[in-house]
């Protein structure tokens, strides 16, 4: 089929090349044009405007966003709109809030627009395995973007889970389940080069991806992050978030449910970023003053 995508980041490009490879027409547009003359080398038809990328596919046209999240997503749609026409297919395959997504297809729709939104997991691996795809709207308007989206899926990765909205929502959950996940693995293997056995942290991961219920994607690339550097001592423990885990945690909240694994891992990221808390200091201090217990004084101190 024909489409259009707008956003030529580290996904966006990765996922023209894969509809390229599977026999789709793309035209694409970025704001870098070296991004989009990278992409024409490659088969794409480039586009220096949102007006030029419109006027070069079929009605009724079908365009994918990769932009971030927020602003730029609302900025991009109302661009779009005023100069495509009724009919047109728009979809956002970024990590956008749900309730967002959900707003945006009200309005969308109310302009006689169609709008999917659609949750994109793969990182930078995604072209070559393929993009897990999590896709809400109209379950006709999915099913005419449904030949694009089995291109950019691996088999039996991807599906219609809902109106809008719900694209984005599990993609939310399965972003908070991922830094549950991630955290688990971090603690494990702290402990493990923290104890007196020392064992090869390459050969565990790989040895726990076979047969082990604790496999996953994520041990094949922690055994090869610990190949490159056993000690990780190359980077910093500086973790960041974009956004998703603490959407989780907020929907945990309006739906009561108990989401402590995941509300735990999203606060270590904020503690990783503290060079000295003082929410530490404060227990140490604490500590000192009903239990007599040492502290350690400031870098500095006298």
């Amino acid at each position: 089929m024909e489409l259009g995508l707008i956003g030529l980041g580290r996904m966006g490009g990765n996922m023209v090349l894969r509809l390229l490879q599977g026999g789709h027409r793309v035209v694409v547009y970025d704001r870098s044009p070296e991004a989009v003359a990278r992409l024409r080398g490659e088969g794409a038809r480039g586009a220096s405007s949102l007006e030029e990328l419109v006027r070069q596919l079929t009605p009724p046209r079908a365009v994918w966003l990769m932009v971030p999240a927020g602003d730029p997503v609302d900025e991009t749609l109302q661009a779009l709109m005023a100069v495509a026409e009724a009919g047109d297919i728009l979809i956002d395959g970024g990590n956008s809030y749900y309730k967002d997504s959900m707003r945006r297809a009200r309005e969308v729709e109310a302009r006689g627009f169609h709008y999917l939104d659609a949750g994109t997991s793969g990182g930078i691996w995604g072209l070559e395995i393929g993009y897990c795809m999590m896709v809400g709207g109209r379950p006709e308007v999915f099913a005419r973007l449904e030949p694009a989206i089995k291109t950019l899926a691996p088999e039996q990765g991807y599906a219609h889970v809902g109106p809008s909205g719900a694209g984005h929502f599990v993609k939310m959950v399965h972003n908070g389940i991922e830094y549950g996940m991630m955290q688990a693995y971090a603690e494990g293997f702290e402990i493990l080069q923290s104890s007196q056995f020392q064992p090869d942290l390459a050969r565990v991961a790989g040895l726990w991806n076979h047969g082990s219920v604790v496999r996953s994607w994520l041990l094949e690339l922690a055994e090869r992050a610990f190949q490159r550097d056993p000690q990780l001592a190359g980077i910093q423990g500086y973790v960041e978030d974009t956004g998703e885990g603490r959407w989780t945690v907020l929907a945990a909240i309006e739906e009561d449910v108990p989401a402590s694994a995941i509300a735990l891992s999203l606060f270590t990221r904020f503690r990783s970023r503290q060079d000295d808390s003082f929410g530490n200091k404060v227990l140490a201090a604490l500590r000192n003053e009903f239990g007599g217990h040492a502290v350690r004084p400031a870098e500095g101190a006298g």
